[in-house]
């Protein structure tokens, strides 16, 4: 354990190393390996622990008079915890998990350079107490929560995330366009998928209609951008959706298809929408049918704008 009296420094605040019988009560119930009371101004307002086992790995808890956490002093005491942890131990990884609704628990956690990693839910946090927890970490090699590429960091790892769908309109000579039949919805959609990180929209339904279909398109341009809100069950999301061009009356008969995905491949005319696809693609459909340009803005297919 880190040597009783040991205290670690920043200005006004003080983490001073306590033996099992020093500082406040430990508020998980288990003694620490390693234990600081925090003192700030000269007075004691919590307690800190890092927990190693040896295996590289260690676990950050604390505890805070509810009165001084909103002060910037738990991100200060996190932060002398991490530092004394990756100059005194062997270990590479820090992590903490706080329960998801304690909102200045997960902020001091990130300005104290530890990333979000997602929520534990339902974990187990405390006799018969079961909550969503949020699993943040910081690794040996991280880089400095104050540098550019630390702080972008704890940004990307922060920031609300959005689905981005493409999706693509391939019509026949006569006008119908393509639909697929999917074999995980009764709705038939129109093909593409979920872009990947890194992956740019065009990208996204060029490579996702070579893989579920087998045949290449090319991207002539961007028909409208389509945000749809939650719809049974899934969250929301934004769908970029592209002109694929006109196809030739052989094009079904081409290609080969992700059977995992979709059962088969239709033509459809504007008649059979209604009783095809979801709600918010006829009314896409129906937009772009009567749509000649510019790109559109739509939300739940309509207009926005």
């Amino acid at each position: 354990m880190a040597e009783p009296g040991t205290a670690l420094v920043d200005g006004d605040l003080t983490l001073r190393a306590v033996d099992g019988d020093g500082g406040d009560p430990d508020p998980t119930g288990e003694l620490g390996d390693h234990a600081f009371s925090v003192e700030w101004q000269g007075e004691q307002v919590g307690r800190v622990e890092v927990i190693d086992d040896g295996s590289g790995d260690a676990d950050l808890i604390w505890a805070v008079v509810a009165e001084y956490r909103e002060v910037g002093i738990v991100e200060r005491a996190l932060r002398l915890a991490v530092a004394w942890t990756f100059d005194a131990l062997e270990v590479h990884r820090i992590e903490a998990r706080v329960p998801d609704a304690d909102r200045s628990g997960v902020r001091a956690a990130l300005r104290a350079g530890m990333r979000k990693e997602g929520v534990a839910r339902g974990a187990l946090a405390g006799p018969g107490e079961r909550v969503d927890t949020m699993v943040l970490a910081r690794l040996r090699d991280d880089a400095e929560p104050d540098s550019r590429d630390g702080f972008i960091a704890l940004l990307n790892s922060s920031l609300p995330t959005k689905r981005a769908i493409a999706q693509g309109v391939l019509r026949d000579p006569a006008g119908r366009v393509l639909l697929c039949e999917l074999t995980y919805k009764a709705e038939w959609d129109l093909p593409g998928g979920v872009v990947d990180p890194s992956e740019s929209p065009a990208e996204c339904v060029v490579r996702e209609v070579r893989e579920e279909l087998a045949i290449d398109v090319e991207v002539r341009a961007l028909l409208a951008v389509n945000w749809l809100p939650p719809w049974r069950g899934w969250s929301d999301a934004t769908v970029f959706v592209f002109d694929l061009g006109v196809a030739d009356e052989e094009l079904i008969a081409r290609t080969t298809l992700e059977r995992r995905e979709i059962r088969s491949l239709h033509f459809a005319a504007e008649e059979e929408w209604e009783e095809r696809v979801a709600p918010y693609n006829q009314r896409l459909l129906a937009f772009l049918a009567a749509h000649a340009g510019p790109t559109a803005y739509l939300e739940d297919g309509l207009p926005a704008l």
